[in-house]
């Protein structure tokens, strides 16, 4: 594929407000179409943008998938992703259209682990459950039998996935609460130290008192948190989800806490975001996030950077940094 060498600067699209600091790294790179209103772009104003733009900078919000990518005259030769995930893309369909896709990998690691410890917190000591009563109202003072949680300290916390996040996630858990670290992956971690590894996901499940998701969405993992999982958790058992929100079925889920069975939960993501499953909006016991993993200043900057870096190099004719397709 060859890349435009007109003298004017490439044109990009980026479909969501960003930190000033990257729409400003943008401005002074590009000729820039920027949305301050930060309104979701619809499917077929990301097919125009598809031939009025050289480069698009979408988010998890924007829908790729092959009537867009397919555009007639389409001028996009690169969509560099501002995330790390992309199942919001169809990469067969850009690669049939010859276009690049990146993605913003590793800095989001820190900023999400820390969330994932918050929800386990919150969830662990109904905190969530406790501001609403207390701003409602409904909150007559201290009682000794008031909003009686559970500590974490000596507990199993059970890593679903063990790349960089549950990782991090395992650091601060074993440091801060001195957790038992115990996972579920595809295979056995060389370098896993004391964390203790579980060959299935049912196995997992029955040891662990908090289980933590640290997945990638995509077929293999749709659903892996189902009915029979649930049933196989221990009695008063925590979930934490700061992955996809695919990995859980969440009507499965709702029932499992209305019973009492999972003792609470803290989602930081859900299957039809924005969209909330009504059965887990009803739950008292459900820590719910509107998708904070990465939400730090430094996070979403770090994130912003890496797709300029990412846009850079394909303009100057350099190997991608984050290449997925």
């Amino acid at each position: 594929m060859s890349l435009r060498s007109r003298a004017s600067r490439p044109r990009l699209l980026v479909t969501r407000r960003l930190p000033a600091a990257v729409e400003d790294h943008f401005r002074a790179r590009y000729d820039v179409e920027l949305n301050p209103a930060d309104t979701p772009l619809d499917a077929a104003a990301l097919r125009a943008a598809m031939t009025r733009f050289d480069a698009i900078c979408p988010t998890i919000t924007d829908r790729f998938d092959a009537a867009v990518l397919d555009a007639p005259g389409a001028t996009v030769t690169i969509l560099a992703n501002y995330g790390a995930g992309f199942e919001h893309i169809d990469l067969d369909a850009a690669k049939r259209a010859g276009i690049a896709v990146t993605n913003t990998p590793d800095v989001l690691t820190e900023a999400t682990a820390d969330l994932a410890i918050l929800l386990m917190l919150m969830a662990t000591r109904r905190a969530g459950e406790g501001e609403r009563e207390l701003r409602a109202g409904r909150w007559t003072g201290w009682r000794p039998t008031h909003m009686i949680g559970q500590g974490v300290a000596g507990k199993t916390l059970g890593l679903v996935g063990f790349g960089r996040i549950a990782r991090a996630t395992a650091e601060r858990a074993r440091a801060g609460f001195g957790m038992r670290i115990a996972y579920f992956s595809r295979r056995e971690a060389e370098d896993a130290g004391d964390a203790v590894f579980y060959p299935t996901l049912k196995a997992l499940a029955r040891e662990a008192d908090i289980l933590s998701l640290h997945v990638p969405g995509g077929a293999e993992t749709r659903h892996m948190i189902d009915a029979p999982l649930l049933a196989a958790l221990k009695p008063g058992a925590v979930i934490v989800n700061t992955a996809r929100g695919s990995a859980i079925d969440e009507a499965a889920l709702a029932a499992a806490l209305a019973s009492g069975h999972v003792a609470a939960a803290g989602l930081d993501v859900f299957e039809r975001e924005p969209a909330v499953h009504p059965a887990l909006l009803a739950c008292d016991n459900a820590v719910l996030l509107p998708h904070l993993g990465s939400a730090t200043i430094e996070a979403r900057t770090a994130m912003g950077m890496r797709a300029a870096a990412n846009l850079e190099a394909w303009f100057a004719g350099r190997d991608l940094p984050d290449r997925v397709a």
